[in-house]
């Protein structure tokens, strides 16, 4: 997959566009279906203001979030994707908000980059067909995939409840 990545309003001193690399890499481990040479994603650093505009116009809740993703194509689509034949598909766009980034880490307790890289992992499982909000079990085999694409990368557990490894 290609990531097309854009930065705007979070931090100079960090290579985010790095850690958007890695953390593709690392739901591409756990999720197959990512890894095709076919599809494209857009990732947008930003902060509170857009993507509460964002929030607001497509999903009618006008307050910031932390992650935002817009999927393009259904995981039935995804799933019948051939690797080799057909032209570029864009698999969707993801939107990160700095400031509610930022804060979300500070109450959890672990770094930005390791919450950066959970919700970059967790907005690109939600492009590849994945959603908590349809029930337990779903959301539990989401969280299982998080959890492994991030112990990949050397981050703890987002959830705090499935090991003991240490937040960095």
């Amino acid at each position: 997959m290609d990531l097309d990545i854009e930065i705007d309003g979070w931090p100079k001193d960090y290579d985010w566009a790095d850690l958007a690399e890695a953390a593709m890499e690392a739901a591409e481990a756990v999720e197959p279906a990512l890894a095709n040479e076919r599809l494209s994603a857009s990732l947008l650093f930003t902060v509170d203001e857009e993507i509460q505009v964002l929030n607001r116009e497509w999903r009618t809740r006008d307050k910031p979030t932390n992650v935002l993703s817009f999927p393009m194509l259904t995981r039935a689509e995804l799933l019948a994707m051939s690797h080799r034949d057909g032209g570029p598909e864009l698999l969707g766009d993801i939107a990160l908000a700095f400031e509610t980034c930022t804060l979300e880490a500070a109450e959890k307790g672990v770094g930005l980059r390791d919450h950066a890289a959970h919700l970059i992992v967790h907005g690109l499982l939600h492009l590849a067909g994945h959603d908590h909000e349809a029930g337990d079990a779903q959301a539990a085999a989401m969280e299982a995939l998080e959890i492994k694409a991030l112990a990949q990368m050397g981050i703890a557990d987002p959830y705090g409840d499935r090991d003991t490894m240490e937040r960095v």
